[in-house]
């Protein structure tokens, strides 16, 4: 299934409406330390780390992508329950890595610690996984949360 990986900007009503469905049966952990999805989604979309993948003009999976000058983080990484284990969330992360590798940064994954989704992914995709406690969303040190697709 071809997915087009995109920063999203400005969102329009759809995309809303799709993200709220890509967060909806996330787990209560992968939202820390936002207060539930529409926290997520709105800091996201502000400071523009907000990555989506869309098929079909509908968005499938979304990740929040934070750039610093070496390292790239991706965190919060979520695939539609429906769309689960067809790709979408690799496709995402190896987006996300070009990115980053172009920028001349690596790419890291974030996740609190004990959540065995983010290791696997990250063993899968031979990636860095930074295990991080409780705290404010802005890179090592604070807390993110990813979930397979």
């Amino acid at each position: 299934m071809p997915i087009t990986v995109q920063v999203l900007q400005d969102a329009s009503y759809q995309d809303q409406q799709d993200l709220q469905k890509i967060y909806r049966d996330a787990p209560p952990w992968l939202f820390a330390p936002f207060s539930g999805d529409s926290g997520l989604i709105e800091s996201s979309l502000a400071d523009g780390s907000l990555i989506a993948g869309r098929f079909n003009d509908r968005l499938l999976g979304a990740g929040r992508l934070q750039r610093h000058h070496d390292v790239w983080y991706l965190s919060h990484l979520c695939v539609r329950k429906v769309t689960r284990r067809r790709g979408v969330a690799e496709r995402l992360v190896n987006q996300a890595q070009e990115m980053a590798s172009q920028a001349g940064a690596e790419l890291r994954l974030l996740a609190p610690a004990g959540h065995v989704e983010a290791q696997a992914l990250a063993a899968k995709l031979h990636l860095t996984l930074d295990v991080l406690a409780t705290g404010r969303h802005s890179g090592p040190g604070h807390c993110s949360a990813i979930l397979p697709g």
